[in-house]
C-alpha cells in the first residue's frame, strides 16, 4: 500500500500535464480571445485547480477538459475576474437575498440563499448571476480550496418564487465553473408544492453531486449546522442580521467594500435612512407582492 500512494501521485501527475497538453493544443489554439488570459495563466501553472477538473469528472482527461472550455468561457463572459462591489448595482447587496455567513458541522462556510427575496425579472437576470458569481469568487480567492455549503432557506416562499433558469445557473456554477467547490446543498423547510421543481433541479446535478443534496426540516437541519449558526425561525439562536454596507465578512482577513468604507458612527442618520430604503426594497422582493402571472425570481 505504501508503494500505490507514490504510484498514485505519479499517474496523477501525468493526468495534469496530457490535461495542460491538450488544453494547449486542442483548446488554446481555436482562438486568444476565447479565454481570459488570467485564468489561463492559472490553469497553466496550479497544480490544484487541474486536478479539481480531473477529480470532479472521474479522472476522465476529455471530461475534464469539456468542463475547462466551459468554465473558463463563463468566467470570460462573465468578467468574473473583474467582479467587485462597484460593478454590481448596489440594491442586490442590499436585499440580503444571497450571502456568505457562519460554518455548517464540518467547519464548510454557509452560503445563503433567501429564497423568499428572489422574484423573476428578465431584465436584472444577468446582474443576479453576476452577483452569485461575485461571491463564489470572493471566497475562492480568500480560503482556495475549501468547499461550500449552501443553504436555501425556504422560509415563507412559495411556487411564486421559483425560476429554473436561475436555479440551473446556480446549480452549473457548482457542477461546471467550480470544481471540487460543493460539500453539500441543504434545502430548509421546502414547500410540498415546490417538490416537482426540485425534482427537476435532481435530474441537473446529476449523479456525481445528488449525494450532495439534503432535503431538511427545521428539526433536521440541526444535522448539518449548529444552532450557533442557524436564525432563530430555523429553531438556531444566531443574532446574525444582514446588513449592508459593509459586506458581512465573518472570521475573513479583511472586509471588502470597494463602494466606500463602512458607515461610521457620525453618519447614523444616513445609516437609518438607507435601512429604511433597504426594508421597503425587502417587502417590493417578497412574493406578496409577485403579479398573478406567476413569474417568481427563483426556485
Amino acid at each position: 500500500m505504501a508503494q500505490s500512494e507514490p504510484n498514485e501521485e505519479q499517474d496523477l501527475a501525468k493526468k495534469i500535464e496530457e490535461t495542460r497538453q491538450r488544453f494547449k493544443n486542442e483548446l488554446l489554439q481555436e482562438s486568444t480571445e476565447k479565454y481570459d488570459q488570467r485564468d489561463v495563466e492559472r490553469l497553466l501553472n496550479d497544480d490544484a485547480l487541474v486536478e479539481g477538473y480531473l477529480e470532479w469528472r472521474q479522472q476522465v482527461v476529455d471530461d475534464a477538459l469539456k468542463m475547462i472550455d466551459d468554465s473558463l468561457q463563463w468566467r470570460k463572459e462573465f468578467g468574473v475576474n473583474d467582479l467587485s462591489e462597484s460593478t454590481i448595482p448596489r440594491w442586490m447587496f442590499e436585499t440580503g437575498a444571497v450571502f456568505l455567513h457562519g460554518y455548517d458541522k464540518e467547519g464548510n462556510k454557509l452560503f445563503w440563499f433567501k429564497v423568499k427575496l428572489h422574484i423573476k425579472d428578465a431584465k436584472t437576470a444577468m446582474d443576479k448571476k453576476k452577483y452569485v458569481a461575485f461571491w463564489l469568487e470572493r471566497y475562492a480567492k480568500k480560503e482556495p480550496g475549501m468547499p461550500l455549503t449552501v443553504v436555501f432557506d425556504m422560509a415563507e416562499s412559495g411556487i411564486s418564487n421559483i425560476d429554473m433558469d436561475f436555479v440551473k445557473y446556480v446549480v452549473n456554477c457548482f457542477k461546471v465553473y467550480y470544481p471540487k467547490f460543493l460539500s453539500k446543498m441543504v434545502i430548509v423547510d421546502m414547500p410540498w408544492i415546490m417538490n416537482a421543481a426540485w425534482k427537476i433541479v435532481k435530474s441537473w446535478l446529476g449523479p456525481e453531486a445528488i449525494s450532495k443534496l439534503k432535503f431538511a426540516s427545521k428539526a433536521e437541519v440541526l444535522n448539518y449546522i449548529d444552532p450557533e449558526y442557524l436564525p432563530p425561525h430555523m429553531g438556531g439562536t444566531d443574532p446574525f442580521k444582514y446588513n449592508y454596507p459593509p459586506l458581512p465578512d465573518d472570521d475573513f482577513q479583511t472586509p471588502i467594500y470597494d463602494n466606500g468604507p463602512s458607515i461610521t458612527e457620525d453618519e447614523t442618520e444616513s445609516k437609518e435612512a438607507e435601512q429604511e430604503s433597504k426594508d421597503t426594497l425587502e417587502s417590493s422582493f417578497s412574493s406578496d407582492v409577485v403579479p398573478k402571472s406567476k413569474k417568481g425570481w427563483m426556485w
